[in-house]
C-alpha cells in the first residue's frame, strides 16, 4: 500500500500496551486525592547481533522489530534490511531480547568496530567509545525534486497532534512521523525516547517502496545532532522539529545538505539550514 493511500488511524498502536495504571496522588490548593493514572512503560531492550550482544536500549514496548532494524540501519551496522537473516524478540524477566541473525560481512564489520572501541572511554553516545567516532562518514544527500510548503508543513504538525494516543495518557513520549509532500502522515511512530521513535519510523520506511527523498518527517523533540546524523543514513532530506536543534544538528544538516526547520507550530517555523528548500522561504 502507498502512504498516499493509507489511513493514518488504522496504522496506530493500542496504547495500552505501552503504559501502566499506577496508583497517585493528586495534589490541589485545598486537597488532595488518591486515584490512578497512566504512566508510560520503559524497559530495557538488548540487542544480540549472531548471539553477540551489542547494546542494551530503554524504550517503549512496541513496535520492537522496527526499532531494532531501524537502529541497526542508523548506526551502520546493517546496509539494507536484506542484511537481516532472522530477527527474534523475546521477553525476559530484565526486558527485552532482540536476536538478530545478519549476514557474515555485517558480522565481520561490527567485530572489526567493536575491537576498535576497545579500551577506549566512554562518551556517551550508543556504541561510540571516542569522539572520533561520533561522527559517520555519509554520502552527501541530493536535493529534493521539488520544494515543500510550510502548509504542508502546518498539516503535518496537525496530524501528528492526533497520532500521539500514548503521549496523550501519559505525557511522556515523543513522536516521529512520515509525511507525504503534502503533508499528510503515513506513519507515526512513539517512544519514550526520542532517538528510538525516529529509529522506529526508519525501520519502518526501509520496508516499504517510498522514495525518501520526496516526503519529510516531523518529530515532536528537539533536534540533536544524532537525530539529524540518523535521518542522513536514511536519505531523508527534510526534519522537522517541534521545537529547537542544537548547534551540532545546525552544522550538520547544512553539511548534509539537509532541510532543517525548528519551532515548527501554528504554520509557522524557522529554517536553520537549506532555506531554498522550502517554496517561499526566500527574503
Amino acid at each position: 500500500m502507498h502512504p498516499a493511500d493509507f489511513d493514518p488511524m488504522i496504522d496506530l498502536p493500542d496504547p495500552s500496551a505501552g503504559l501502566a495504571m499506577g496508583d497517585i496522588v493528586r495534589i490541589g490548593e485545598h486537597r488532595a486525592t488518591a486515584t490512578q493514572d497512566a504512566i508510560a512503560c520503559e524497559q530495557a531492550v538488548a540487542l544480540e547481533y549472531n548471539g553477540i550482544a551489542h547494546v542494551a536500549l530503554l524504550a517503549s514496548p512496541l513496535h520492537i522489530p522496527e526499532l531494532a532494524l531501524g537502529f541497526s540501519y542508523t548506526e551502520g551496522i546493517i546496509q539494507s534490511p536484506a542484511d537481516v537473516l532472522d530477527l527474534d524478540v523475546e521477553a525476559t524477566a530484565d526486558g527485552l531480547v532482540v536476536r538478530l541473525r545478519i549476514v557474515n560481512a555485517r558480522l565481520h564489520a561490527l567485530k572489526l568496530r567493536r575491537r576498535s572501541l576497545a579500551g577506549s572511554t566512554s562518551c556517551g553516545l550508543c556504541g561510540v567509545q571516542s569522539l572520533a567516532q561520533i561522527r559517520r562518514d555519509l554520502p552527501p544527500l541530493t536535493p529534493p525534486d521539488q520544494p515543500w510548503t510550510i502548509r504542508a508543513i502546518a498539516a503535518a504538525l496537525d496530524q501528528l497532534r492526533q497520532r500521539q494516543p500514548l503521549h496523550n495518557l501519559t505525557g511522556a513520549t515523543h513522536a516521529a512521523a512520515w509525511a507525504e509532500p503534502d503533508g499528510r502522515l503515513a506513519w507515526t511512530y512513539e517512544d519514550v525516547g526520542r532517538h528510538n521513535a525516529l529509529d522506529k519510523l526508519i525501520g519502518r520506511l526501509l520496508r516499504e517502496p517510498v522514495d525518501r527523498g520526496r516526503g519529510f518527517v516531523v518529530i515532536s523533540s528537539r533536534a540533536s545532532f544524532e537525530m539529524v546524523q540518523k535521518a542522513q543514513a536514511a536519505g531523508i532530506r527534510a526534519l522537522v522539529a517541534v521545537s529547537a536543534p542544537t548547534t551540532l544538528a545546525v552544522r550538520l544538516a547544512q553539511e548534509a545538505p539537509m532541510m532543517l526547520a525548528g519551532f515548527a507550530r501554528d504554520g509557522r517555523c524557522t529554517l536553520y539550514s537549506r532555506p531554498d528548500y522550502l517554496d517561499g522561504s526566500r527574503t
